[in-house]
């Protein structure tokens, strides 16, 4: 059954990756071509949007959200939504939804004058499921080969590490003080009795 638990440990550290991919926020060095405001009905997919709290009647009710239609480096393009976090989940406190669409409306351009702009932001896009990443912030770049070095992401992957360190190291030595010794037990006891048994049946 070994091949199930390291199943299980793939599973486990593979879900940990997505989660953390889709949390930690990321840039992207892109073009902003425009900024618009839409209706959307988040009922289909209300975890990936945010303040999808229910009505009165248990469904979510339609709203205006802020978009971001953009173009990368290598000409493909990339739509962002643009909605508060608030106090929720993820913890970015975002409130400043309006003043972040006048600042992207301010930095749109064009291909034959592109102003390259680095937007960050965290979440995924998925076109199947009509999933936008959410855009956190948004700044002006020396160009398209800025390269950004994210200090804030990889300070919390060492210090994540350090703690998943802390717990396995005290787990191991928790388990080599107290439940080692007493499965020993366990197992020392279920021999002796196992060789009872057999005694008591030979002499039968």
């Amino acid at each position: 059954m070994g091949w199930v638990r390291w199943i299980l440990v793939i599973l486990f550290w593979a879900g940990v990756a997505a989660f953390l991919h889709y949390t930690l926020p990321q840039r992207d060095i892109v073009r902003i071509t425009d900024t618009y405001e839409s209706r959307i009905e988040p009922g289909e997919n209300p975890w990936f949007w945010t303040q999808t709290s229910a009505g009165p009647d248990g469904t979510v009710p339609p709203r205006d959200v802020f978009f971001l239609q953009t173009v990368r480096t290598n000409g493909s393009a990339l739509v962002f939504r643009n909605e508060d976090t608030g106090w929720g989940w993820p913890p970015f406190f975002k409130f400043d939804t309006a003043t972040l669409q006048a600042e992207a409306a301010d930095l749109r351009s064009t291909g034959a004058d592109p102003v390259w702009v680095a937007v960050r932001h965290y979440g995924w896009r998925i076109e199947l499921f009509t999933i936008y990443p959410n855009v956190l912030s948004v700044r002006p770049v020396d160009g398209p080969d800025v390269r950004l070095i994210p200090w804030g992401n990889i300070a919390i992957l060492i210090g994540l590490a350090a703690l998943f360190w802390a717990i396995w190291v005290r787990w191991t030595r928790f388990r080599e003080a107290r439940i080692d010794p007493t499965l020993e037990e366990v197992g020392d006891r279920f021999d002796d009795g196992a060789t009872w048994m057999r005694r008591l049946f030979r002499r039968r």
